[in-house]
């Protein structure tokens, strides 16, 4: 069963969200700047060693898997890591709903249908 949020209890949220996600957004760039070092390595040596780019990708990804852990555990949905989209469930006329959110915006301040995606995207 889903955490549903209030309005005001999703942009509450933001205060413990809005710094995982910037980290997210952060350690993603990262990962790209660094792939022409380590991927190459990766599909040489899977199971050799490796190099420190490629070691250094291995902690970057440990290191996301738990912000993104830590993201979810408050009730949250972390949609897309490419812009830090985050939808939170909640109830709307008696059906469920996500209350949308992308790094950046100030506040939650958008609404679309489960199934409505980004494109479904309404102005509270």
């Amino acid at each position: 069963m889903p955490r549903y949020f209030t309005l005001e209890e999703a942009n509450a949220a933001l205060d413990v969200i809005r710094p995982l996600v910037g980290e997210i957004l952060a350690i993603r760039r990262d990962i790209l700047a660094k792939r022409p070092d380590f991927w190459p390595v990766l599909q040489k040596s899977l199971g050799n060693g490796g190099n420190l780019a490629a070691g250094e990708v291995a902690l970057a990804f440990e290191r996301l898997d738990a912000l993104m852990r830590q993201v979810h555990a408050t009730g949250a949905q972390l949609k897309d890591l490419n812009t830090g989209l985050v939808d939170f469930y909640a109830l709307r006329e008696g059906r469920q709903i996500f209350l949308c959110w992308r790094y950046g915006e100030e506040q939650v301040a958008f609404w679309h249908e489960i199934d409505g995606g980004f494109a479904g995207r309404t102005p509270l």
